[in-house]
């Protein structure tokens, strides 16, 4: 046992840390071992991108010898991430390569010049270990000294400035030239952008082409936007069913697969000839194999409760019900694109006869109109003119204008708010991120006294046991214990601010990662950051300032770099547990053979978990690495010690993402943002050194000389000179860059996708124009369409499946019509089987006007179901 004294609680950094270092160091090292032996074997987890079946989606296996694989790694080009997965990726890769190249200069500066600066020659009492390299390790005979830190500050503060100013170069080129590329250029989602806000007199398809045919090549299509009402939840709900249908025929064809054995064996015991197995003789040999008692059910829900519960509410056939459920959905579908369809895109009309058109006579209407609408331009470059073009001189009135929009993309239920009441509903939405900052800093303060609790414990009677602990005991609990809680804690607060992004109203998906990475920032440096190192510091010196009230200033300059301890154990944790952690991903290879054996028992699940695409949610990740450089800029000079575990963490997270993004993760083109995640970083940089900057400027000028009086008063002074420079130069650079972040410049515009309305081509892209130039439909049918859509009517029986156009390839095209509106019945997937029971239920499903098939999916005759391809109808879902 080992008591701790007041003293060494003012210098128990070094245990901590080096208890931190050979936890973490240890879990790195077993973790990397165990990823180096199970790679070549679990290529399914490891390197799902090379096994995808879809062609375009799979990539060239990695190919690295058992030990070598980190070399072969490090030698891989990570520029082939912008080809795998898009912009997006790459300038998150690129961004850890900007860190590392920052980061490492002043690694080697800080390390010649601070430590010995700070250590060397120094008389401050019970400083040892880690404590003599920190910024208030310098006495007060020594206050000449802090010229190097002041040196070093400004030196490292231009040498961030540059790097800023040549990504940010890079990143304006890599945004053009995604923009401008013909693959991209000629895409829906290029040549489209979302309008909000419309006043009624422009909400019909004449007055949006007129409106906006004064930009080049005019308008190409216009979308007008519904409320669909009870139509999306009729959709819905078929969708369940036809996943409902998908389990039970296979739990059917399991059944009757291991009675059928059972009767050959019991028929071949007897000498009886066995029954047959031919599907035109036997219709439905499943259901008949299968007893009514031995059938899939299932209880409907009891009276008003939206789910259903055990020995409760009326038990019915599964299948029976599914193939009911999915026939009457798909009529009331039918039955309300038709009526979308007689209803036409007209303008809402007078119904209550008040003498005006508004929100009253909507009610009345089957499908009225939102105020927003889908806008498709025959030039890219009147898409970018007609987002930053003012539009309507009234306020609000659609100023709201959203680029780069695809129908996967948009969340559909924020389309029709007022813009008066999306203002109300951010000011809202902000109000409630800032009261959740406020009354999450309890838990998270709690946190940052756990990191210094020998310090508490010498202070507080009632916590004088815990300095009787063991030392490594100790070192667990402040060195372990809160870089885990906090990352617990944190992970608790995604969920809660996408609910707020979505309730503000923003109508994309990637506008919600965008407002998420603002808001995930503010509460990583607010709570993970700035409250953990004052509750440290503050409780570090708290027995010294009660006892002595007027030393408060200098014993704070004194104990707040202290806090930086737990900072280094945070920075070891992430760069050694996560980054192996990170490639071993013991939770998800568990996860999936878990999923594979308990869920694994449709053919749609199997494939869902072994091929479904892996994605990242950049609201998130990205702020949890830049609090990271903000950490490490904040304490670059004030414990110097950080900047080469710093940098080597940021070399371990970019072979660590560099893998990931090549072989692991997939990132749908729909989804990306052309790289607007890569700017809100270099604003997070920023705020590092913002607070690098206050940090320094508020130390210098609590430092007091052996006469009492200001000791490092000019170094104070040139720090606020050194913030003012950074604002100036935020300033220069957003000013400079910011246009160019989101608008194509004109002098690009030749490179862009022309769409000719004759039919041709414009400028040189003839085949980028042909893959989605409109026809008629190559099929027999008549196209169907709704009224989103503008196409021509149909016969009734038609409008389950409405698509807009065809391309070149077969595949339907169906615009920026909401999902309920168009999309067909999801093919229902049943494996097939050497006895022909799957093909049986197909037919038996055609005849209750269910859509089947067993493509690409077979059953053993233990019950395992395999499948060796996509479903038929995976690009509609």
């Amino acid at each position: 046992m080992s008591g701790v004294s007041q003293e060494t609680a003012k210098s128990a950094t070094t245990a901590t840390f080096v208890t931190a270092l050979v936890f973490n160091a240890a879990v790195f090292g077993i973790e990397i071992g165990l990823f180096t032996i199970l790679r070549p074997y679990f290529k399914q987890v490891y390197e799902r991108r090379t096994l995808a079946p879809v062609e375009k989606d799979r990539v060239k296996p990695f190919e690295a010898g058992f030990l070598t694989w980190p070399i072969a790694l490090f030698k891989t080009d990570y520029r082939d991430i912008q080809q795998v997965n898009g912009p997006d990726a790459y300038l998150f890769v690129r961004f850890l390569r900007m860190i590392i190249r920052v980061l490492l200069p002043i690694w080697f500066i800080s390390w010649a010049v601070l430590m010995p600066v700070t250590s060397v020659n120094n008389s401050t009492p019970n400083s040892t270990g880690l404590d003599r390299f920190i910024f208030g390790n310098i006495s007060k005979s020594n206050n000449d000294r802090f010229a190097a830190h002041i040196i070093l500050a400004y030196l490292f503060t231009f040498w961030i400035y540059w790097n800023i100013r040549r990504e940010m170069q890079h990143f304006t080129t890599v945004r053009q030239l995604h923009l401008i590329n013909p693959a991209h250029s000629s895409s829906v989602q290029a040549n489209t952008i979302l309008v909000t806000g419309i006043p009624t007199k422009y909400l019909s398809e004449p007055a949006l082409h007129q409106l906006y045919s004064h930009l080049p090549g005019g308008v190409k299509k216009v979308w007008l936007n519904r409320d669909l009402k009870e139509l999306p939840s009729i959709h819905d709900r078929r969708l369940a069913a036809c996943g409902k249908l998908e389990s039970a025929e296979t739990s059917l064809l399991s059944t009757a697969a291991k009675l059928r054995r059972k009767a050959l064996k019991k028929a071949s015991g007897a000498g009886d000839p066995s029954p047959s197995a031919d599907p035109e003789r036997n219709v439905a040999l499943a259901e008949r194999l299968v007893p009514r008692d031995k059938r899939p059910s299932h209880r409907l829900p009891a009276g008003f409760m939206p789910f259903s519960l055990p020995f409760i509410g009326e038990e019915v056939d599964t299948i029976d019900w599914c193939r009911q459920e999915i026939a009457a959905t798909t009529g009331l579908l039918t039955q309300g694109r038709q009526t979308l369809a007689d209803q036409g895109p007209s303008l809402p009309e007078d119904v209550n006869g008040d003498g005006k058109v508004d929100k009253n006579d909507r009610a009345k209407q089957p499908y009225p109109l939102l105020n927003s609408a889908f806008v498709t331009f025959n030039q890219q470059i009147a898409t970018h003119l007609a987002v930053n073009a003012l539009t309507h001189h009234e306020p609000y009135c659609m100023a709201d204008r959203y680029l780069e929009v695809s129908p996967p993309d948009v969340i559909w239920g924020n389309l029709g708010l007022n813009p008066y009441e999306k203002r109300i509903r951010m000011v809202v939405s902000y109000s409630a991120t800032a009261a959740l900052i406020i009354f999450w800093a309890i838990p998270v303060a709690f946190v940052g006294i756990i990191s210094n609790i020998e310090g508490l414990c010498v202070r507080e009677s009632w916590l004088a046991w815990l300095c009787k602990l063991p030392s490594p005991v100790i070192g667990i609990i402040q060195g372990i214990l809160p870089p885990v809680l906090l990352a617990v804690l944190m992970m608790l607060l995604p969920i809660v601010l996408r609910l707020l992004g979505r309730f503000e109203g923003i109508p994309t998906r990637t506008g919600l990662e965008l407002s998420l990475m603002t808001r995930y920032f503010i509460f990583q440096v607010i709570h993970s950051f700035l409250i953990v190192t004052l509750s440290s510091g503050i409780f570090a010196a708290l027995p010294s300032i009660l006892a002595n009230p007027s030393s408060i200033a200098g014993l704070l300059a004194q104990y707040l770099p202290q806090a930086s301890t737990f900072f280094l154990t945070y920075i070891l944790l992430q760069g050694l547990s996560g980054v192996a952690g990170g490639f071993l991903s013991a939770v998800g290879l568990i996860i999936y053979y878990v999923k594979l054996f308990i869920l694994g028992s449709t053919p749609r699940s199997v494939y869902n978990i072994k091929y479904a695409p892996t994605t990242v949610a950049w609201g998130t990740l990205f702020p949890t690495i830049t609090l990271l450089v903000v950490i490490t800029f904040a304490y670059s000079i004030i414990s110097p010690v950080i900047n080469g575990l710093a940098c080597f963490t940021f070399f371990l997270f970019y072979l660590l993402y560099k893998y990931l993004f090549l072989y692991q993760y997939t990132q749908p083109p729909s989804a990306d943002t052309g790289g607007l995640f890569f700017p809100k970083a270099i604003q997070h940089v920023f705020v590092g050194m913002y607070v690098q900057q206050i940090c320094l400027c508020a130390l210098f000028f609590l430092v007091e000389n052996t006469d009492g009086k200001r000791g490092a008063l000019p170094e104070g002074v040139l720090m606020i000179v050194l913030i003012a420079l950074t604002v100036g130069y935020q300033a220069i650079i957003n000013s400079s860059f910011g246009p160019l972040t989101k608008a194509l410049p004109l002098s690009h515009a030749h490179q862009t996708f022309k769409h000719d309305v004759d039919g041709g081509s414009g400028s040189h892209r003839k085949e980028a124009v042909e893959e989605i130039e409109e026809g008629p439909s190559p099929t027999d049918k008549p196209r169907a369409s709704s009224s989103e859509s503008g196409a021509e009517h149909a016969p009734r029986s038609d409008y389950d499946d409405v698509f807009f156009a065809r391309g070149p390839d077969g595949a339907e095209d169906y615009g920026f019509a909401q999902p309920a509106a168009c999309l067909p019945q999801r093919i229902v997937w049943i494996p097939d089987d050497s006895l022909g029971l799957g093909r049986e239920e197909v037919q038996a499903n055609k005849e209750s006007s269910v859509k089947a098939t067993t493509q690409n999916a077979k059953m053993d005759e233990h019950g395992n179901v395999e499948v060796t391809g996509p479903p038929v109808d995976l690009a509609k879902f």
